[in-house]
């Protein structure tokens, strides 16, 4: 019996052996930021600037992004960022970004917030690119999600203009996993 549980050890060992190298290969999807880690606070300058607004004092710089290991078969990508605890727990997309290239690996800081590299889409705010965090300062910390998706539609098959909503509706079907990261804004 002992020569059994040799040969079964030995056996499974080899197997996880010649599998490891395939998991790791495909790798997980990931997304991430060099400018804060996830669930960490955003620097000043990524919030937004709205002349006439008491809490929109940053410089309205996006975060730099980049992402890794994307789903095999992607065509596009697209990215939304959302605060959840927005107008009093009802939301604010503060980005609505698609028909990014499948061969992409991120945006430099401030390509969202000057419209580069992507399809725009109409954001809480009525535009198409990025939108800095403005919470008031009776809030407290708002959680900012960035979200990307990889689709298997093509980068011009959406037209510009479509709300998180509208982008959703015509992704349903069309997705291939989803990536994402949270910065956090706000008063502690």
């Amino acid at each position: 019996m002992p020569a059994c549980k040799t040969l079964l050890k030995t056996t499974l060992a080899v197997s996880l052996a010649a599998w490891l190298p395939l998991a790791n290969a495909a790798g997980i999807f990931t997304l991430k930021s060099g400018d804060f880690k996830d669930g960490e606070m955003m620097a000043q300058k990524f919030a937004g600037n709205i002349k006439g607004n008491q809490f929109c004092t940053g410089e309205n710089a996006s975060p730099a992004l980049s992402w890794e290991n994307v789903p095999e078969g992607t065509k596009s990508l697209a990215l939304t960022m959302v605060d959840p605890e927005g107008r009093g727990g009802l939301g604010v997309n503060h980005l609505v970004a698609y028909g990014i290239s499948p061969d992409a690996k991120g945006f430099a800081e401030n390509d969202l917030a000057k419209g580069k590299g992507f399809v725009g889409g109409k954001s809480t705010q009525g535009n198409g690119h990025y939108n800095g965090p403005c919470p008031p300062v009776s809030a407290g910390v708002h959680h900012y999600t960035f979200t990307l998706i990889a689709t298997d539609l093509a980068p011009d098959a959406l037209p510009a203009g479509l709300t998180r909503e509208q982008l959703f509706e015509k992704l349903d079907g069309h997705s291939k996993g989803a990536a994402g990261i949270i910065g956090r804004f706000g008063n502690k």
